[in-house]
């Protein structure tokens, strides 16, 4: 039997509980649907539109590795990412420097699949792409792999 299964959220671990909570509100729009708490953490669902993000929030935990760019991102194995699907990439990322997120590079069309993708990062150096249909462009940066 086929095992079928739909996206239902992603979570973050983060010691500061609510700077997380107020980034992922502020740079991205998300609003808290729930919040309760779990042993010494509290914890929240946020959504925008049909994504959603947990926050396991406060007591201690180790640091994240700083990031500074995509290719300081592939060299520990862990969870590199989570995607959201959005209308325009190039907009997005603009919009997202307007509100100072640190963007992680240009934009690149990834033709093999057909998208275009941006990275950032958020508060707690958690990489996050973003992706929207490829739209031919004379002057853009490709990555063909």
């Amino acid at each position: 039997m086929p095992i079928e299964l739909s996206h239902d959220h992603v979570a973050i671990r983060a010691v500061d509980y609510a700077a997380t909570v107020a980034w992922y509100r502020d740079k991205l729009d998300f609003t808290v649907d729930q919040e309760w708490p779990f042993g010494d953490m509290q914890l929240t669902y946020l959504s925008n539109g049909t994504a959603k993000i947990e926050i396991l929030g406060g007591s201690a935990a180790e640091p994240h590795v700083t990031i500074d760019s995509l290719d300081d991102s592939f060299g520990v194995e862990e969870y590199h990412h989570f995607c959201l699907n959005v209308a325009d990439v190039d907009a997005t990322l603009a919009e997202l420097r307007s509100r100072g997120v640190q963007v992680l590079g240009d934009a690149i069309d990834l033709v093999a699949i057909d998208r275009r993708l941006g990275f950032f990062k958020d508060n707690n150096d958690n990489v996050i792409e973003l992706a929207s249909p490829l739209r031919r462009r004379a002057s853009a940066a490709s990555f063909t792999a």
